[in-house]
């Protein structure tokens, strides 16, 4: 058992941002699923969104926003965080991220949905670079323990403590030590979830293999709303490669001239499609200007060509993906670069207000893994990290703030450790994950319809059986407790695309293809 001031469930730019803004008054640990470094911060290649360039507005970055949210932002959330943006972008160049300049300023690309150029990066690997800087003042702040190798099972809420109090509060979470095989507690008086999405939802997915939906699946279970869950973003742009799985080529690689091309009929299609924002169209209407082709051609890919850019601008803008390529037999600076879309952002999650509160006390929330009214039902092209950046500070101003109201922690329960028996059949956890991820992508992809809604619907409470089954017979297991999450949160995503009767965003069905007037958030209570 482990007791600190604040405990944070998550290592990326959310969770680590949150322990520096707390750590100089507080003792924080930091759990991690894996490695420190191996969330889906790290993963991210495109950059950080920020109003930099003369002639550019809050306004202007607002309603790029709201556009590509199709309505369903909350204006309020996207002022607080656009306005906090620039701020971000300074803390970070404090902490040395060595953000990409020209001419002895910032040097700001464009991607799809943007007015302008307003996209900071560090060449095409900007989410390692600020891991790394992150990551870096962490490990050397003495009130920051960062423990690794920790699979969150469940919050430890009021239910567990050895008098029940029925306040509801959330006073830490059990985690799996990889290296013991227990279940240890972690408490504190403050926890907050940054556990980052649940792509690993999908058979398809950009994101790394810790994203399973965990801290959405425990905060549900423990009590909080969830909200737009059917709005899962597909990323246009994913490599077409039967060796190579998701391997993303970045939005900028359209910002800064790349085209997609039908290699059946050598055209360029996107004129099609959105003849006025091409292929810097929101990526809701990208994929699944793709995913027509790919249908309608009876395509395995469609083509990204940029080598109608000079060679070095090429490899200078995107020399990781270059390089990356150049392994595959691709050169891009002559060669188009087979593409297909695949899940990448969880733009759902569990309900958070401005300070990144829960419904429950004592639990806060940042990142992916959160709804907070930034995206609505479609993120915008990097205002992830930022989301990050703003509310991660944004709860440990809160924490700081509400402090001395913050109840102690009582005595809480030891995990129940009877169920000692190892399970004799782990192929039951494989078999139902590529259940989980295949039907999910065949029924609920990037174009549904009822009747696969329903069909899918139908599986989940099947394995639901069989997994609670499973799970309440035999020891915990980090493969075990992700197939629960990743089941709880495909029956999320299912059941709040069951209740969107109209087309809007990321959420595209064929049996309701209008969008209504009103747009109204998908919120389901526990």
């Amino acid at each position: 058992m482990t007791t600190s001031d604040v405990l944070i469930v998550g290592s990326g730019a959310a969770g680590l941002t949150a322990a520096l803004n707390l750590a100089d008054r507080f003792r924080v640990t930091v759990l991690a699923k894996g490695a420190l470094n191996e969330g889906s911060t790290a993963w991210a290649q495109g950059g950080i969104a920020a109003v930099l360039e003369p002639g550019d507005t809050f306004e202007n970055h607002v309603e790029d926003t709201m556009v590509a949210g199709a309505g369903l932002n909350d204006r309020a959330i996207v002022e607080f965080v656009v306005e906090g943006a620039p701020a971000a972008i300074a803390r970070l160049q404090a902490l040395g991220v060595p953000f990409a300049e020209e001419a002895g300023a910032l040097h700001l690309t464009r991607e799809g949905g943007h007015s302008h150029r307003r996209i900071v990066h560090v060449a095409d690997a900007t989410g390692w670079a600020v891991q790394e800087a992150l990551q870096r003042a962490a490990e050397a702040h003495p009130n920051i323990t960062l423990l690794p190798d920790r699979v969150a099972v469940d919050l430890a809420t009021s239910r567990h403590e050895e008098r029940y109090s029925g306040a509801g509060h959330v006073w830490g979470v059990y985690a799996i030590d990889r290296a013991t095989g227990q279940v240890e507690l972690h408490t504190a008086r403050a926890t907050v979830l940054a556990t980052g999405g649940a792509g690993r939802t999908y058979l398809f997915s950009t994101a790394p293999r810790g994203a399973t939906g965990d801290g959405i699946a425990m905060a549900w279970r423990a009590g909080c709303r969830v909200s737009n869950m059917e709005m899962m973003q597909f990323h246009p742009t994913c490599l077409y490669n039967l060796d190579v799985k998701n391997f993303l080529i970045t939005e900028a690689v359209r910002g800064e001239g790349g085209r997609l091309v039908n290699p059946a009929t050598g055209r360029r299609f996107m004129p099609d499609y959105d003849a006025e924002r091409l292929e810097l169209a929101p990526r809701d209407v990208v994929a699944r200007a793709i995913d027509a082709e790919i249908k309608r051609y009876g395509l395995d890919y469609v083509h990204l060509d940029i080598s109608h850019q000079p060679a070095d601008f090429v490899r200078a803008h995107f020399p990781n993906i270059h390089d990356k390529l150049l392994g595959l037999g691709i050169d891009m600076t002559r060669d188009p670069i087979p593409v297909v879309p695949a899940q990448h952002y969880t733009c759902g999650g569990i309900v958070v207000d401005r300070d990144g509160r829960t419904d429950l006390p004592g639990l806060y929330a940042a990142g992916e893994c959160t709804e907070s009214g930034l995206h609505g039902a479609n993120r915008l092209a990097s205002n992830s990290l930022l989301e990050c950046f703003v509310f991660g500070e944004a709860a440990a101003r809160h924490i700081a703030a509400s402090w001395d109201g913050l109840p102690p922690v009582p005595s809480i329960r030891a995990w129940d450790e009877s169920r000692v028996t190892d399970a004799d059949e782990e192929v039951v956890i494989k078999q139902s994950w590529t259940e989980i991820r295949r039907f999910m992508w065949n029924y609920v992809g990037i174009v549904r319809t009822t009747k696969r809604l329903e069909r899918a619907k139908h599986r989940i409470d099947l394995l639901t059986s069989e997994v609670e089954d499973y799970y309440g017979h035999f020891r915990v297991t980090p493969d075990l407790v992700e197939l629960r999450n990743l089941l709880q949160t495909a029956d999320l995503i299912v059941r709040s695309a069951l209740h969107r009767h109209e087309s809007r965003g990321l959420h595209f069905t064929l049996d309701h293809p209008s969008t209504l007037a009103d747009a109204v958030d998908t919120v389901l209570v526990p």
